[in-house]
């Protein structure tokens, strides 16, 4: 009689051990789920009250969403399990997908956390994100994602690019709040002054007061600073793009299902990869509502006309609050002490190399954001130009159909 957890020749049993994983896929489908409604709530809440920079009151960075995001996109980061079906490829890059759709909704989230908490935050997410970008790229090694390669490999760079985006904001974050916090007190002692100057409280003036403290109280939201940085509005352009590519390949396997030549067999995970795929999928539909109208609504307001020469100046211009603080820590001299003059040089050219690495990163994120916007301008004012060019001439044919 062979041991307990052994077959009768000695090898471990091993018959059971995929027995669980449908209930897993319930679990990551469940989580998916939370994901979708807390974006969800945030979509709803902006609208209503027509917050349009929708901010982060239900779904925001910090240590549960991670945790969320974590089993959400397990499939992502299984390295050895069979996915051999239509729907279990499309699963896979369904959690790349999400991924990049999550990263663009922590963005407005960043303006609450005090410098600590951003910083821990950041570093959570960033291992989180390069370790998928690992795990993709040897899933793609080693043939467990067969299909879709190319989408993989763009859905990769675009995670790589909106966590870059991200961490830049993070730098912005800090002066920006300190440089709000000195208006906001200028601004209300001004205004406080000009109210005891006008004593007469008249309804008119009263409403005249209330508009400018509550316009001064609104434009100075952390929500509504960072959900308004160039950063913020270029990672919802990134964010739809992601979601194109994901629509593009769903699209394309259903209806061109000829050209793809998908394995049989049944994959551990058996039912439950269409519930996830089903989950996942309105989760990134959600979630996308936000970062679009974030870029929509930045492409709308900036540079309305293509011959607008100060709009193509200020492109260029990089805001002094974007590398403050990485200047002002290449500036300060080193905590901790070391031993030799010949440690100390060493550490403080390494310090000072690496800071200029990341102000030349900043830089080149700030400058590729605001290029982003711009382009984004000009494709938008012209596809909007040769709509109503289209609609006139559909009204002059009508008009002259009938006459």
């Amino acid at each position: 009689m062979g041991k307990i957890g052994c077959t009768i020749d000695g090898n471990l049993d091993d018959s059971k051990f995929s027995e669980p994983m449908p209930w897993i896929g319930i679990y990551v489908a469940g989580a998916s789920a939370v994901c979708a409604l807390a974006m969800a709530m945030d979509v709803l809440h902006g609208l209503r009250h027509r917050k349009f920079w929708f901010p982060c009151n239900y779904f925001s960075l910090n240590a549960t969403t991670l945790t969320l995001l974590a089993v959400a996109t397990k499939l992502s980061v299984d390295l050895n399990t069979s996915m051999p079906r239509r729907q279990d490829q499309l699963t896979k890059l369904s959690s790349a997908t999400l991924i990049c759709t999550v990263i663009s909704n922590f963005m407005p989230s960043l303006g609450l956390m005090e410098n600590k908490e951003l910083l821990m935050n950041i570093m959570a997410l960033g291992i989180f994100v390069i370790t998928a970008i690992v795990n993709i790229g040897i899933q793609l090694a080693t043939g467990v994602i067969y299909v879709f390669c190319k989408e993989h490999i763009a859905l990769m760079f675009l995670m790589l690019v909106l966590l870059l985006l991200l961490i830049s904001s993070a730098v912005a974050i800090p002066t920006t709040k300190c440089y709000l916090d000195l208006k906001y007190n200028k601004r209300y002692k001004l205004a406080n002054k000009e109210c005891g100057i006008t004593s007469k409280c008249t309804t008119e003036n009263l409403k005249d007061e209330l508009m400018k403290f509550w316009t001064m109280a609104y434009t100075a939201s952390p929500h509504f600073v960072a959900g308004r940085l160039a950063t913020c509005t270029a990672s919802g352009g990134f964010c739809l793009l992601s979601t194109v590519i994901y629509a593009e390949a769903m699209l394309r396997s259903y209806f061109l299902h000829w050209s793809f030549n998908f394995c049989n067999g049944d994959s551990e995970y058996k039912w439950s990869t269409t519930l996830i795929l089903v989950t996942q999928t309105v989760a990134i539909g959600v979630g996308t509502i936000a970062p679009a109208f974030r870029w929509f609504v930045a492409i709308n307001y900036n540079c309305p006309k293509k011959t607008n020469n100060a709009c193509k100046a200020k492109l260029f211009k990089l805001e002094n609050y974007w590398i403050r603080i990485l200047l002002q820590w290449k500036e300060s001299p080193l905590e901790f002490r070391i031993c030799g003059r010949h440690g100390r040089k060493f550490a403080h050219k390494t310090k000072n190399r690496l800071l200029d690495f990341c102000i030349w990163m900043q830089i080149m994120m700030v400058s590729l954001s605001k290029l982003v916007r711009l382009i984004s301008t000009f494709s938008v004012s012209w596809l909007l130009i040769s709509c109503r060019k289209a609609i006139r001439m559909l009204k002059c044919n009508n008009m002259v159909s009938e006459s």
